[in-house]
């Protein structure tokens, strides 16, 4: 029994290793890894400064584009606009509340204001827990939820000039 064991162990051992070196070989790689995003060197950002311009900053230099103003295309980020739903149908004890993040964007040429990409909204949404007993504890559960939200629009974002690269 112990060798069937050791047997059934060491196939499982080869075969992820096999399929590892295979990964490696087509050319995967992890989004945002290994690559510029869109072809792009740097990229301008003009948005209001606040926690959702920080996120998106540090995205983009995650993704290997550097940000400053002299860059040949520039990221225009709208004020982000936040909406709570209340999904549950009384206001007793527990209820669950959806929140949804707005994030306006276009994308244009700095030389001539020429867009690549035309205004468009993104949304993410999650939701939470918002008991009316702890006060303290349903503020933090939203201020998490809203962080999370934030990042999530940064990756989205980052998503979406990624298929520029990809566009004819």
């Amino acid at each position: 029994m112990k060798r069937r064991t050791f047997l059934n162990r060491a196939l499982h051992t080869s075969m992820a290793l096999v399929a590892a070196g295979a990964l490696a070989g087509c050319g995967f790689q992890l989004r945002g890894q290994g690559r510029n995003l869109a072809g792009l060197d740097s990229l301008a950002l003009d948005a209001p400064p606040g926690p959702l311009a920080d996120a998106v900053r540090q995205a983009l230099e995650g993704a290997g584009v550097a940000v400053h103003a002299q860059a040949p295309w520039r990221l225009n980020l709208g004020a982000e606009q936040l909406d709570e739903i209340n999904l549950t149908a009384n206001n007793a004890g527990s209820r669950t509340v959806e929140l949804q993040l707005g994030v306006p964007f276009s994308v244009q040429r700095q030389r001539d204001d020429a867009y690549r990409l035309e205004r468009q909204t993104l949304t993410v949404s999650t939701t939470y827990e918002a008991g009316t007993s702890d006060l303290l504890a349903r503020d933090d559960r939203r201020e998490r939820a809203v962080q999370s939200l934030r990042q999530e629009a940064a990756r989205r974002l980052i998503d979406r000039l990624q298929s520029l690269a990809d566009a004819p």
